[in-house]
């Protein structure tokens, strides 16, 4: 798996923090084949996710898609620090985790993510739904959306 400089490009700059080699791998080829400009940076653990945000924004990512489950520091407290962090916290966050259980939806909606996608089980679907969310202009849509409409389906 090759990690990406944390620099912007003409093309997107998305970061990925997720424990799981092999997600990340399927993660990276599905965005390579939806868009090839892209700079993408990952994480193992929620720890490196946040002090690689800390060192390196700006520029900020376009969005980031977290992981819950992670060694160190997992994604529910990287997602309270980054929303509480001024530099961090109006980048966009998608959480991706395999649960979709209630408790964990509405905990990271109550924490301020901007969507949560369950973790595709298609190769297909994942780059359908990273294909929509990276055309998802976020400067239109800058608040998060109802509960209703949080869970993202594809």
């Amino acid at each position: 798996m090759q990690i990406y400089t944390l620099m912007r490009t003409n093309g997107r700059y998305i970061f990925l923090a997720d424990d799981d080699v092999d997600d990340r791998v399927l993660f990276e080829d599905a965005l390579r084949e939806v868009c090839k400009e892209t700079v993408l940076a990952t994480a193992t653990d929620g720890q490196e996710m946040m002090n690689k945000l800390q060192a390196t924004v700006p520029p900020e990512p376009d969005v980031i898609f977290l992981d819950l489950n992670m060694p160190v520091k997992n994604g529910f407290e990287c997602l309270e620090e980054i929303k509480s962090a001024t530099k961090l916290k109006n980048i966009p966050i998608i959480v991706l985790s395999t649960s979709s259980e209630k408790e964990y939806v509405d905990k990271v909606y109550a924490q301020g993510a901007d969507y949560y996608l369950c973790k595709p089980d298609s190769f297909n679907t994942l780059k359908k739904a990273i294909t929509s969310i990276l055309n998802y202009d976020w400067s239109k849509h800058p608040k998060q959306p109802s509960r209703d409409s949080f869970l993202l389906s594809f």
